[in-house]
């Protein structure tokens, strides 16, 4: 009887030193942004973090400080550390290919939130740019009757942003009483306002009285043109302002009868941050197939044109 008491006794100790060890592993995820200075990137990873920690998770979240080397780095000690998943946000996945690959040799799946595509990660997750690009265009175009100049601000350092560019040019090719006199192209990250402002107000002294229209790749690009122009005396209706990304900010400008900007195509940022944690929730933690939740190398989700039209939808819960 005593032994039998023993052994039950020891199976029972084991029993709770297992389930001591597997509580004391919580699942690891490192969540990486590009550069938590834009607004963008930050709204993305606290997203994600947020969504992480609310799973009960441990996460380690990282700035890349717009710096490759540092993205690199970064991700170089998420991969030694032996996390469970990774989460980049606005990654360069073909810069980093070589930490992508070492990731993936070491069985620690990726998931990036609008970087791009890589043959390393499990998939992309964002909006279709090639869509939401023309879109941003074709309204730009629509309120200027499809005819008159334009400029441009670009930045070609982020395949998302890139590629809205390139619809724009595809854009204009079709449209040929539609002109784009002059673009400016961002080249600093880290110093990506004061690059905006110097090149966007040397466009605007030397096409002054020449345009009809601004096309922004990023919100935060028609922010500072916005300034530049309200700075000028410029008032909403001289112009067309459009963007992209979407925010609290952008939408109070849209609605502020003395802004410039007209309207800009929202990205759900929170959404896909969290569906980043989501998908890893169902692929790597429940081990769902892959092609459950996505059936290639990227899971889309929505972009939405947001205007005067229905810019107050978009203020109300900014404003709770």
């Amino acid at each position: 009887m005593k032994t039998l008491l023993k052994r039950t006794l020891l199976v029972s100790a084991f029993a709770v030193q297992a389930l001591a060890a597997s509580a004391a592993h919580a699942f690891d995820v490192g969540i990486v942004a590009f550069q938590m200075s834009s607004e963008t990137h930050a709204r993305v990873a606290n997203a994600a973090a947020e969504a992480a920690r609310a799973k009960g998770w441990t996460v380690t979240q990282l700035n890349a400080e717009g710096s490759l080397p540092k993205l690199a780095e970064q991700l170089d000690t998420l991969v030694n550390k032996k996390v469970d998943a990774i989460v980049i946000a606005m990654g360069k996945p073909v810069e980093t290919d070589a930490q992508l690959q070492a990731a993936k040799e070491k069985g620690i799946p990726v998931v990036g939130v609008m970087s791009g595509a890589s043959p390393h990660m499990l998939f992309d997750v964002e909006v279709n740019e090639y869509a939401t690009g023309a879109q941003s265009v074709l309204y730009l175009l629509g309120k200027m009757g499809y005819q008159g100049n334009i400029l441009s601000a670009r930045f070609d350092g982020n395949s998302g942003t890139r590629i809205r560019g390139k619809m724009l040019d595809a854009v204009l090719t079709e449209n040929t009483a539609v002109k784009d006199l002059a673009k400016f192209s961002m080249a600093r990250t880290q110093s990506w306002r004061d690059d905006v402002r110097n090149g966007m107000q040397a466009l605007f002294l030397r096409h002054q009285g020449q345009f009809k229209g601004v096309w922004a790749s990023f919100d935060g690009q028609a922010y500072v043109i916005d300034d530049l122009l309200q700075s000028q005396g410029m008032k909403k209706g001289d112009i067309t302002l459009v963007s992209v990304d979407g925010g609290p900010e952008t939408y109070r400008r849209i609605a502020d009868p003395n802004s410039l900007i007209t309207a800009t195509m929202m990205i759900p940022f929170e959404q896909l941050g969290a569906s980043a944690i989501d998908s890893i929730d169902r692929i790597v933690v429940k081990k769902e197939p892959k092609e459950k939740v996505a059936s290639g190398p990227y899971l889309f989700m929505d972009s939405v044109l947001v205007d005067a039209s229905n810019v107050q939808k978009f203020l109300q819960p900014a404003a709770k």
